[in-house]
């Protein structure tokens, strides 16, 4: 085992990470930019090395910066949470050459799974379907008039080299087929330094379920259930929930059996998930991609499991077995996590940015919090906004979602504008409350574009207005009507930071 690890990113991953790291009495490395020089995961660690600069590029994805900070303060390994360079093969081979273990899979794992069109080729080799694609293009040639021959429109553009939705284009017909080749191709190189993309076929209104694997580097790989990411905006997920309601025991085994085998193939070693577009009509699944790190949605399958995925990552990459198998993969109960971010969903989802004046999280049984910010901290536009993640367990699905809605009510946050509100409306819907939902859910109902607030809120906004125009009737009409409202401090789609801004 480790004695001294450096935690390579930042917020909530890198204090999740120092979480399990002090569990196992292992001495902690923080490394930080000039506006987290007081943020929590620096507070917490045992040790904190400035990275001198402002910008993710200058600081957290200066992969020579962090390696140099390794070798100076004897770290043995590195663990690169999500994000930043936790996917990066350059940074694995660093570690390797500077002799510091990197917690997470090969660089060759990283290359061949991170690129969509060669996992896919790997994907087959290991059975499992995957959706037809084209080869590699960037404008209309005879492949892609093949493609569009065999498969028709709608199809997906999409970038061979990354996710999260960069380089993505969904193409209804012909006329916009070479505009969006164009421009996936253009955000592809920007984001990724690739401009690689293909064309694939269209599934439409499938479910994305993903399956977390464990494997030891003594041939040992288990898959550790599922995660139901479908609710998306943007194809980024923002609400995540396991056992999925649209797996049946059958079709778990099943999609369970192909992750090993996609990763047994790969040679895989540490955490991964494999990821599977999902057909609810009839039950067919297909291979989309393989992360090759830790998932932002991974507490949800600790709490049905009992398991702490970063401690296996950390005892795989230390040299130790696996000590269960397949069978002793039981789920206890059902678990639900909701993505909190510094950002507007009332206003095309902008970032927001100010002081935290209040932060108050929710607490009591059944629920989690992994968090990377406190009250007073400034949140900036330099990092992704996700402040926080939510998690609600239940003995079952009702319940669970009932102890997410409750403990949503009841999230105290002022200063930037968070998404609160917004995922009270998702959890409330029927249509979730009944499991029946895919990923293009929330830009299918037009209810999700609009701000619903509580009717102390729109006095009180009413109010304001009557205040702010001597509008002296609705005063009067107001005062009448009962004793002012108080203010609270609920996440009100209105309030920023240093200003007032009415729906």
């Amino acid at each position: 085992m480790f004695s001294k690890v450096l935690v390579a990113n930042r917020g909530e991953i890198a204090v999740r990470v120092q979480q399990t790291l002090k569990t196992l009495d292992i001495a902690t490395v923080a490394v930080y930019s000039d506006p987290d020089s007081s943020a929590p995961h620096v507070v917490m660690a045992d040790e904190a090395w400035p990275l001198y600069g402002r910008t993710a590029e200058e600081t957290y994805l200066d992969l020579e910066k962090i390696i140099a900070i390794a070798r100076r303060c004897g770290a043995e390994a590195i663990h690169p949470g999500y994000g930043f360079l936790s996917e990066n093969p350059r940074f694995a081979r660093a570690c390797q050459e500077a002799a510091i273990s990197f917690i997470g899979p090969t660089a060759e794992n990283m290359e061949e799974l991170g690129d969509k069109i060669s996992s896919k080729v790997l994907a087959l080799r290991a059975g499992a379907p995957v959706v037809p694609n084209s080869p590699p293009c960037s404008q209309i040639d005879a492949a892609v008039e093949e493609f569009v021959a065999a498969w028709g429109f709608p199809l997906l553009v999409k970038a061979a080299a990354g996710g999260g939705g960069r380089g993505m284009r969904l193409v209804n017909g012909r006329e916009d087929l070479a505009p969006a080749l164009e421009s996936a191709a253009r955000e592809a190189g920007a984001f990724f330094a690739d401009g690689r993309v293909f064309l694939e076929r269209y599934i439409p209104r499938p479910r994305h379920v993903e399956i977390q694997v464990l494997a030891d580097g003594f041939g040992n790989t288990v898959y550790l259930l599922e995660r139901d990411c479908s609710i998306q905006r943007r194809y980024q997920k923002i609400i995540e929930e396991t056992p999925s309601p649209a797996l049946t025991p059958d079709l778990r085994q099943r999609m369970g059996e192909v992750a090993v085998a996609v990763a047994k193939t790969a040679g895989y070693v540490n955490a991964g998930t494999v990821e599977f577009l999902l057909d609810p009509n009839n039950g067919q699944f297909y291979f989309l991609e393989m992360n090759t790190r830790l998932q932002v949605e991974h507490p949800i399958t600790e709490e049905i499991l009992g398991l702490d995925l970063v401690e296996w990552q950390v005892r795989i990459a230390s040299g130790e077995r696996l000590t269960f198998g397949q069978d002793d993969v039981q789920a206890r109960g059902h678990a639900v996590e909701c993505r909190i971010y510094a950002e507007d969903p009332y206003h095309d989802f902008v970032p927001s940015v100010g002081t935290l004046l209040k932060w108050l999280p929710p607490s009591g049984p059944g629920l989690r919090l992994d968090s990377g910010v406190v009250q007073g901290q400034e949140i900036s536009t330099y990092y992704d906004p996700m402040l926080a993640k939510l998690i609600a367990w239940g003995p079952d699905r009702e319940s669970s979602l009932r102890r997410m809605e409750q403990a949503l009510s009841h999230f105290p946050v002022l200063g930037p504008v968070t998404n609160i509100p917004f995922l009270r409306q998702v959890i409330s819907r029927p249509e979730f409350q009944q499991g029946d939902y895919d990923t293009g859910f929330l830009t299918r109902d037009s209810e999700m574009g609009r701000p619903v607030l509580p009717e102390e809120t729109l006095k009180l906004a009413q109010a304001l207005a009557a205040w702010v125009t001597d509008d002296v009737s609705t005063q009067k009409r107001l005062v009448q009507s009962g004793p002012a409202p108080s203010i609270q401090a609920q996440n009100n789609p209105w309030r920023t930071a240093g200003n007032l801004r009415l729906p």
